[in-house]
């Protein structure tokens, strides 16, 4: 099957974007896996489907593959190139859709200098939402919130790594750190992704605080790896900063990929992430049978 395709990017998190508002393209789950491999296929942390509204009020709905395959509930960085799609696209005229994704309804809006400003949604602190098993772990109280103690293993002498956890749509570990060019994160990230303590895996963030109005941060996202930028990630990083007593309400997220602006006035309001949102090329390309 032959099918066209866009690369697009945010702030350096790459995505393959396709079009299913006219017919489902139904692809496999080793077929999205083939699309985001970078020797043979496109290449992209994501693969991102648009597809028609699926109920009245909203204008498309938001299909998110990782790039193992496995569909996911959101993407903050795909949310910005879906919206910047739709527009250059002409699927829209409007520069603000409301958009269905497996977590609930997003409105990404195109701002005249280019850049995309997505209302995530409030985040979610709920254990059992999140999901995070927290049965025999005690909190530790910081700020107006807490943190909790992950054991890295099995054996009495594993690292125990203090975590903030939470839900941005998706689940998200946040761990302070030092500096996060020397963090750990590709020898952490994998045991916190697949922890036993979150059924769904989970998201592994590694923030470091400059000051009260900037942070840096590097992600391990969960089916993807190391990714340049995560933008629930830088999300959830400034929540759990704020809810720790340690950011302002509005942040700068340096990430490896660029600068992501992220703001959030505490308690049930949504968080608002602006950042880029570029179309690197277009094309086509034959998909093998799964």
């Amino acid at each position: 099957m032959r099918i066209r395709f866009t690369k697009m990017q945010g702030a350096g998190n790459d995505f393959v974007v396709l079009d299913e508002t006219r017919r489902r393209l139904d692809l496999s789950t080793a077929q999205y896996r083939w699309l985001a491999d970078r020797h043979f296929g496109v290449g992209a942390d994501q693969i991102l489907s648009v597809r028609p509204s699926p109920q009245a009020g909203v204008d498309f709905e938001y299909v998110i593959h990782n790039a193992d395959g496995g569909e996911v509930e959101q993407c903050g960085n795909g949310a910005r190139c879906f919206a910047r799609y739709v527009r250059d696209k002409g699927l829209t005229t409007r520069d603000t859709v409301r958009v269905r994704t497996l977590s609930g309804v997003i409105e990404p809006r195109l701002a005249a200098d280019g850049r995309v400003t997505v209302d995530m949604g409030p985040p979610v602190f709920d254990l059992p939402a999140i999901p995070f098993d927290a049965a025999g772990l005690d909190p530790h109280r910081e700020g107006d919130w807490q943190t909790w103690k992950l054991a890295l293993g099995t054996h009495a002498e594993s690292l125990i790594v203090p975590v903030a956890v939470l839900s941005m749509g998706n689940p998200h570990a946040v761990q302070l750190v030092d500096d996060v060019e020397t963090a750990p994160v590709a020898l952490q990230g994998p045991k916190i992704e697949h922890h036993p303590r979150f059924p769904k895996r989970v998201n592994a963030g590694f923030l470091q605080v400059v000051d009260r109005g900037q942070v840096r941060l590097r992600v391990w996202e969960r089916g993807a790896g190391e990714t340049l930028a995560c933008g629930t990630g830088a999300c959830a990083a400034v929540v759990a900063g704020i809810r720790l007593g340690l950011l302002d309400a509005r942040v700068d997220v340096h990430t490896r990929g660029g600068v992501l602006t992220i703001e959030w006035a505490g308690g049930s309001a949504p968080v608002w992430m602006t950042g880029p949102a570029v179309t690197v090329f277009e094309g086509e390309i034959e998909i093998p049978h799964p």
